[in-house]
């Protein structure tokens, strides 16, 4: 085998809680991770040279800045690649549906998914587990896409507790804006003592999202989206946004409030997954 194409699953973090600043620098968080059915696609080819490439670059003007070295598949394989001692390399080519910036976790799943793949086209054997610690080293939520199951995240958001959701229907929405991570958690107005929730305490509807006053408050397009998607049903941003979302017991019900969105808004139907698709 030298050719594999596979899916990349988006998330939503169901609440996010920031429970204060670790020694190390990184805030020690609380949150939930639901996988959803709206994927980019990945397709990975083995390359004799050694050399990672990512062919075409980006669509994504975001994205498309973005030096190859800076390009989150591509320091996924030379990673990969660096470990394993492996001489083989790759042409990476995603197929982008998850929009950049917006807290969908799109560039950690992308990632995630260059590793599961990789190491399988160059006969590593490496385990879920293997992976998911390396995976770490290029962001937190990288270890939960390698993993493949909804889960309950704690520490950066890597320590993982796999859990069963009742099945859902999700409407994302995408306010056309991208939110800065890094801008968010460094804001002073930013909550960081939320105390330590429960399983039970969240289904009760005992949680939140932390970030979502600040952001609310810095991007005026993410407010509107905000409000406009609340006079639907419950609405929530999911990571530091800029998307947001609304669950709905079924597909129809999350449609029909898609198609009267305004044109300002991209929006998506999307099902919760229990399991990784990958």
């Amino acid at each position: 085998m030298t050719v594999l194409s596979l899916p990349a699953p988006a998330k939503l973090n169901l609440f996010l809680h920031v429970r204060g600043r670790r020694a190390d620098g990184y805030h020690a968080l609380q949150t939930l991770f639901q996988l959803v059915d709206l994927c980019d696609r990945v397709d990975l080819e083995v390359t004799q040279d050694g050399r990672i490439t990512r062919d075409p670059p980006p669509s994504d003007p975001l994205l498309a800045s973005l030096a190859d070295a800076q390009d989150l598949t591509v320091r996924a394989a030379q990673l990969l690649q660096a470990h394993s001692g492996s001489a083989l390399g790759a042409r990476i080519h995603v197929h982008k549906r998850i929009p950049a910036g917006g807290g969908l976790g799109g560039g950690s799943s992308d990632a995630a998914t260059v590793l599961l793949g990789l190491s399988r086209l160059w006969g590593l054997g490496y385990t879920r587990q293997d992976l998911a610690a390396l995976g770490l080293a290029l962001g937190a939520d990288v270890p939960v896409f390698v993993l493949g199951r909804s889960a309950w995240g704690e520490g950066r958001g890597e320590q993982l507790t796999p859990v069963a959701l009742e099945s859902c229907w999700y409407l994302i929405l995408h306010p056309q804006v991208a939110v800065s991570t890094a801008e968010i958690f460094q804001a002073p107005e930013l909550t960081r003592n939320s105390p330590a929730i429960t399983m039970r305490d969240f289904l009760a509807g005992e949680s939140r999202n932390d970030c979502e006053p600040v952001v609310r408050g810095r991007y005026r397009q993410v407010a509107a989206a905000l409000d406009w998607l609340a006079s639907y049903a419950p609405a929530r941003l999911t990571g530091t946004g800029s998307c947001l979302f609304a669950a709905f017991g079924s597909e129809a019900a999350a449609r029909q409030v898609a198609a009267q969105a305004p044109v300002e808004f991209s929006v998506w139907v999307a099902k919760g997954l229990a399991q990784s698709p990958v």
